[in-house]
Parts: structure tokens; sequence; C-alpha cells
């Protein structure tokens, strides 16, 4: 999640620059070249001739799909909202765990739920925009929403595969995905090719953080926690993102917000109350 967050910085630069589309595909083809070819190297060619590559494709348009609506939602809202807004993933998580693995719905988990979105709401009133905030606040959740859905089926779609080989199959299905909206969208909306030419050292920097370090790596990571814990407990661990995006920025000479932190613990308890890590009293439970 660290690597994760950090991306979210990165991403503020590089929005300005590119068009949601074709920032998506470049992120999700520069992880998907950067992937394969390690998979490659740790398990050998075999590997990779053996895979799923068409529900690789299926599965990865959600991922695909799930990075578009964040980065929409992103340049509408912030990081910092962005990070907030994603905190929900374990509260998304539960419910998929309701829905197919049979959780039962208790007083925790519904006051969790509350808390949490009490906090998403307490983090859009401390930023201007309103309607356009609200928005970009949608197309975060809609972006939790599938990329929760996307990595559960990397797990789920693809047993016999070891974390590197899922995670390469699917993210090369969202570069795959990414590229044929992008293209496209150039082709049939008349927007202009990028031109990356007068991309510098920080441009370029920027890029490898948002695609091989907060895609590729945390990724794989991601896949791996997924595996071994469940969507659920592995994503409790996202809470901690808003907090590192605003010590990244606060770091790199923004703003600290308290609101935003107050409304990032806000999430953070509800979840924690959701998972029973903070117990409810005796009377609550009865």
């Amino acid at each position: 999640m660290l690597i994760w967050a950090a991306g979210l910085p990165a991403a503020d630069h590089l929005i300005p620059l590119l068009p949601p589309e074709q920032l998506t595909a470049l992120r999700m083809s520069l992880t998907a070249a950067a992937l394969v070819p390690f998979w490659a190297v740790v398990e050998g060619r075999g590997a990779l001739r053996g895979a799923g590559w068409l529900k690789g494709i299926a599965v990865g348009s959600l991922i695909g799909l799930g990075a578009w609506f964040l980065v929409v939602g992103q340049a509408i809202g912030g990081a910092v909202t962005a990070a907030v807004i994603s905190a929900m993933l374990p509260l998304v998580g539960m419910t998929i765990e309701v829905i197919f693995d049979g959780r039962k719905m208790t007083p925790a988990l519904i006051l969790g739920i509350a808390l949490s979105l009490a906090g998403g709401l307490m983090a859009l009133d401390w930023q201007a925009g309103g309607l356009n905030l609200g928005f970009g606040a949608a197309m975060c959740f809609c972006s939790v929403i599938a990329f929760t859905i996307g990595s559960r089926l990397t797990v789920t779609a693809f047993p016999n595969h070891s974390p590197i080989g899922r995670t390469a199959i699917t993210l090369t299905g969202a570069a795959i995905a990414a590229s044929v909206v992008a293209l496209g969208q150039t082709v049939f909306s008349g927007t202009a090719s990028p031109n990356l030419a007068p991309w510098g050292a920080g441009e370029w920097g920027a890029l490898l953080i948002y695609s091989i370090g907060a895609m590729g790596i945390s990724q794989v990571l991601w896949i791996m926690s997924v595996g071994r814990l469940g969507i659920g407990l592995s994503s409790l661990h996202i809470n901690a993102a808003p907090f590192y995006v605003m010590l990244i920025l606060f770091l790199l000479g923004g703003q600290w917000l308290w609101g935003q932190a107050a409304a990032a613990c806000l999430v953070a308890l509800g979840v924690l109350i959701a998972q029973g890590i903070i117990p409810l009293p005796k009377l609550a439970r009865a």
C-alpha cells in the first residue's frame, strides 16, 4: 500500500499531460512490458505458453477499467480524495464476501460501513468543487468496485499460476483493452496522439513510479495477499494509504489538511470495527 500510495502524487504530475485513456494505456502497457519478461525469467517461457491469455484479457479489462476510473476521479478530486475513497475497498471486499462466500452481516459490519461512508463525505466537504468533486468521488468509488472484482477474479480464475503469473496475465489484458480504447478515441474523436518528446526526467520518473511501482510491484504483492488472506482482510491495509499520500505530499511541500486526516481516520475506524479488530460493547452486539 505504501508503494501504491506513492503512485497517486505521481499521477497528479502526469494527469495534466495526457487524456485519461492515453495515460491508462501507457501505464498498463509499460507495466506489462516489464512484468511479462520478468515472469519468463523467473518461471520459464513454458509458463507463458500455458497461460490463459483470452481469460486474462477479460479479467484485465476490469482492472484497466478501474485504473481509468481512478485517473478520471483523481483528475477531478485530487490524490487525497482518491486515497480516502479507495479506503472503502475493504467494505466492497466484504460485501463481495457476503454475496459469494456467505459472510454474515453483523451490527459491527453495518456500523463500520456507516462510519466509512461518513468519512468519505467528510473528505469531500474539505475541498471545493461542488458537483464536480462529487462526480470525481463517484468515479473513484467505481474504480474501487471494478478493481476489487478484478482482483478476486485474478486469484480465482488462475488457480494454477503464481502471483507473478496471475498479475502478468491480467495486466497484459488490461494493457490490451486500454490500448484499444485509447486508439479508438484517437481515431474516432480526433484526439491528438500523445507527444512524449518534451518529457524530461521528472515526467518519466513519475511514469515509472505510477506504472512499474504503483501498478506492477504493488499489484504482485497485492495478489499475493489476496491469495493468502482473502480480499476483505488484505484490503484492510489500504486504510493507511490516505496518510501515506498526505505525508508524501507534505514532504513535497504541500499543505497538511487536518480535515482530510480526520476523514481518513473515520474511514479507518469504520473498517476496523467492521473487521472486528475494534470490538463493539456487549450491549451493542446483543
